[in-house]
């Protein structure tokens, strides 16, 4: 009987293979640009993890050590379903070794100030695409030749985990000013991901939205049980309590709706610049969005000539084409770029700044073997590396959509 991919299910019927068979088909590990020395008030770290997200790797941490949370500085998060290293720094950290069943914490020296998303230039990725015929598996192995040209440098589902299947937003609705609307979708919006205890809490809360009383009263001990408890005191004061949310899980609901506008405002760059038979429109978790291939010198001239700036009203309004893109963009959604800021909230903000719309991955190689685990098929493994803040899975949509498309 062949094995089954319970980790890669969805990618393996959308791109006719397997991925993610095993956690140790997907190795991903931070490339720091820091080195420890011996004195400092900071213990620096290597987290090497399989089958465990980061932050609750560092809960883990956290709970086996007894720390504080602003004890840990960490620079990048990292799937759940791969094995992963990354580093990070623990103020006043022991200089001793953990172990458990899913992670291991070296200690690697120490530092004058905590670790950062600055203190990587990057990630190495080494992937396994599994279950391909050797007609398919000569077809990517050529396609990968292609990548060195680039690939739009989306933000990829794994960033729009939040994002309940009303497909709405919960930052667009704080950015509205409809606070409630924003608290339901956080509490009681159904999501995929929900773990069975979760979706029945948020079957509660939506029977009884409004009747706090009652909700509190049917209701586990839980965070969103404590905001039912402000809000049978407070009943109309979504913004409080709203503000009472768990500050990272509220941060990820903001730079999730930001990296959404980010996506659609560079899919219509790409579509001033290239031609209808060099696209090839795809479904991502919050947007159909364009591919390009066979793009000419010239058009990748233009696609890199600049980033893209991330929607914020802290920073200025761009000008040129981009500019007015963006505000025919923000138009369509009711909204305009003065409105992309956070308010009534000081503890969040958008981030300022650009990123660049194309995104070229390095040291690519592409090796072909056997499959250990699909009798009579071939598996290819690529290596390369991304600069920080890239998504290896889009390299691997590119790579496997896209082939045996005609040629421009």
């Amino acid at each position: 009987m062949q094995p089954l991919c319970p980790i890669g299910r969805v990618d393996a019927k959308l791109l006719g293979m397997k991925l993610k068979c095993q956690p140790e088909d997907f190795l991903v590990e931070e490339l720091p640009v820091i080195e420890p020395g011996r004195d400092g008030r900071f213990t620096f770290y290597r987290l090497s993890k399989t089958g465990i997200g980061t932050l609750e790797a560092l809960e883990a941490i956290r709970h086996r050590w007894n720390l504080s949370t602003g004890q840990i500085a960490h620079g990048g998060l990292k799937d759940k379903h791969a094995t992963t290293i990354q580093y990070l720094t623990i103020l006043g950290g022991p200089e001793r070794s953990l172990h458990q069943s899913n992670l291991e914490l070296e200690p690697l020296g120490r530092m004058d100030r905590p670790y950062g998303p600055q203190g990587f230039r990057g990630n190495r990725f080494t992937i396994v695409m599994r279950d391909l015929t050797p007609t398919a598996a000569t077809s990517a192995e050529k396609e990968a030749i292609s990548l060195k040209e680039g690939i739009p440098n989306y933000f990829d589902d794994q960033r729009f985990g939040s994002l309940g299947k009303s497909g709405d937003f919960i930052a667009e609705a704080w950015v509205k000013g409809d606070q409630e609307r924003a608290l339901y979708l956080a509490l009681a919006e159904p999501n995929d991901h929900d773990r069975p205890d979760a979706r029945a809490e948020k079957d509660i809360l939506r029977a009884t939205w409004g009747q706090w009383v009652e909700a509190k009263a049917q209701l586990q001990r839980s965070h969103a049980r404590s905001l039912v408890t402000y809000l049978v005191d407070h009943p109309t004061d979504f913004k409080g309590a709203f503000a009472r949310l768990n500050k990272p899980l509220r941060s990820l609901y903001f730079s999730a709706y930001q990296s959404h506008l980010w996506n659609l405002l560079l899919a219509r760059w790409i579509h001033t610049i290239a031609r209808p038979e060099q696209i090839v429109e795809i479904d991502f978790a919050a947007a159909r969005l364009p591919l390009f291939r066979h793009l000419e010198p010239e058009q990748i001239k233009r696609l890199t000539a600049e980033p893209i700036p991330l929607p914020s009203a802290r920073d200025p309004l761009p000008t040129g084409p981009l500019g007015e893109i963006v505000v025919a963009l923000l138009a369509e959604r009711g909204l305009t770029w003065e409105a992309i800021r956070v308010r009534g909230l000081k503890d969040l903000f958008f981030s300022k700044g650009s990123r660049a719309g194309v995104m070229q991955p390095g040291r690519l190689e592409v090796t072909r073997g056997d499959d250990e685990l699909y009798k009579g098929k071939i598996c290819l493994t690529l290596a390369f590396e991304l600069p920080r803040g890239a998504y290896a899975t889009l390299l691997v949509k590119r790579l496997t959509l896209l082939q045996g498309e005609p040629a421009a």
